[in-house]
């Protein structure tokens, strides 16, 4: 039989999804299928996904992009993880930074050994063996240098602050640049397919009809395609992640040295991100509705910024869930269009990453198989619930009963997967990743020791070396990470000398 090629794309939808989307299909596909981009210089985006995580670097590389110029179109700044304040308890304070801890000895991963020595109480905290969380502390930043040998300078793992609202006009240029269509106007219709139902053409307010093999719904919170059009159905976890608003709004730069690092502080019914970009400080207070006023959730948010507000605060409403199916038809929902994870640990321009990653891996013909689409969708829903239970693990994990919020959280029943992970842990402090999950054991590990998740003991194997042979060897990782830190400029330095925008 002869196989029956897309021949056009259509995107729904502008801002971060959807000129990401155009921009990876443009340089992957390479001119030889038709794309096109619809949106309207009238609906606004989101625009608060000024955080990402280091999946972002491929992406750009993919695309070509040179990260210097990137980081100044951008008013990007550097990240190497996010702070986390008052989760465990009032005053608390804890990083979870990216990359790895220590290096590996014998059989078991580093942190089994600093388990044992750190239950005994003969270690200090994980941080001090980590060259992301070292250098946050002291904000200062340098790339990877891959010529220090087995140095920890060679193992610093970065991603970006960036105006999203700046990244997504950066990617427009790029697209269009490589053919990308852009149609000004607004999406008035969807019309269907009477054989199959699937979306044949979406009429503009014009009158004018858009049609395609292929649609991508980038329409964000509204589902254009893949719920008003093919009512695909939501699944919604408010249950267990309870916070359904925010408010956003940017303010003035406070004086000091730039943060390398996002900030997260717990609020009575939720929490207040902090985000330094070259020009200005993003900030948004994320809360539940069910506890907490609009007016209240202002004041917290305005009350509490680093700088003068250079905005009204921004009230977005949302409902943390998935769609049922990422992938119906012919449509393929990418961005907030397929669900919303709220932006606790940066997630939601990864997602729209991995979506467009995984679209190209099953990307159709026109027969559009089943087989492909049901793998496609599995996978999905696998990456999106074991983010759910990370996200759901920071507010679960918390001995805070101050507030009917926090009482509710740590008291909640959870998925039985994360069940499963905190029994792990609780047990022997074993932490298992599963098929390739997002974050990687370390990443656990830093939430379950910051939130002051204990573990009964440590993995057996680790007490078959001697106590003086463990002690010199986390001392020695701590002594070098600290030493390649007093070498590293300051983040601020580093960015003026190398990417400040002009």
């Amino acid at each position: 039989m002869e196989q029956q090629n897309i021949n056009s794309v259509v995107i729904v939808g502008g801002g971060t999804a959807g000129w990401m989307t155009a921009a990876a299909l443009s340089r992957v596909l390479g001119g030889k299928v038709r794309i096109t981009l619809v949106e309207s210089e009238d609906i606004g985006t989101v625009g608060v996904g000024e955080s990402t995580i280091p999946m972002i670097k491929l992406f750009n590389t993919v695309l070509g992009i040179d990260e210097d110029e990137f980081m100044r179109e951008t008013q990007a700044t550097f990240k190497l993880g996010i702070e986390f304040r008052d989760w465990g308890r009032i005053g608390d304070s804890y990083m979870h930074g990216f990359g790895i801890f220590g290096q590996d000895l014998a059989t078991l991963p580093f942190y089994q050994y600093w388990l044992r020595m750190h239950q005994a109480g003969k270690a200090p905290d994980i941080e001090h063996y980590s060259i992301n969380r070292m250098a946050a502390k002291a904000n200062k930043f340098m790339r990877a240098d891959r010529s220090h040998g087995n140095s920890p300078l060679r193992d610093i793992v970065h991603a970006f602050h960036l105006d999203a609202g700046l990244y997504a006009r950066y990617l427009r240029k790029y697209s269009e640049a490589n053919g990308v269509r852009r149609i000004e106007g607004k999406v008035v219709d969807t019309l269907l397919r009477g054989s199959d139902g699937h979306v044949e053409a979406v009429r503009m307010e014009n009158g004018d009809l858009v049609g395609g093999d292929l649609f991508i719904d980038c329409s964000g919170f509204r589902g254009l395609l893949i719920e008003q059009a093919l009512h695909t159905g939501f699944e919604d976890w408010g249950h267990w992640l309870p916070c359904d608003r925010a408010y956003a709004v940017p303010c003035e730069l406070a004086g000091g040295d730039l943060a390398p690092y996002t900030r997260a502080t717990a609020r009575p019914a939720g929490w207040q991100w902090r985000i330094g970009l070259q020009h200005r400080t993003g900030n948004g207070h994320v809360y539940s509705s069910k506890h907490m006023s609009d007016d209240e959730a202002a004041g917290i948010l305005m009350s509490n910024l680093d700088g003068r507000a250079l905005a009204e605060p921004k009230l977005l409403r949302f409902a943390t869930g998935k769609r049922k199916k990422v992938w119906n038809k012919n449509v393929v929902a990418v961005g907030l269009s397929s669900g919303f994870m709220e932006p606790l640990e940066s997630t939601s321009i990864h997602l729209i990453q991995s979506t467009i990653a995984r679209l190209l891996t099953f990307f159709p013909d026109k027969g559009f198989q089943a087989a492909d689409i049901a793998e496609f969708n599995r996978q999905c829903d696998f990456e999106v619930e074991r983010i759910r239970d990370f996200l759901i693990l920071h507010y679960h994990a918390t001995e805070r009963d101050d507030t009917p919020f926090w009482d509710y959280c740590r008291t909640m029943e959870i998925p039985d997967t994360l069940r499963a992970k905190l029994d792990l842990y609780r047990s022997r402090g074993r932490i298992v990743r599963v098929d390739n999950e997002l974050f990687a054991e370390v990443g656990w590990l830093q939430v379950l020791h910051g939130q002051r998740v204990q573990a009964a003991g440590h993995h057996p194997l680790a007490d078959l070396l001697d106590e003086k042979e463990i002690t010199e060897y986390l001392g020695d990782i701590a002594s070098v990470v600290g030493s390649c830190v007093n070498q590293m400029p300051s983040h601020a330095a580093y960015i003026a000398a190398r990417c400040a925008s002009r």
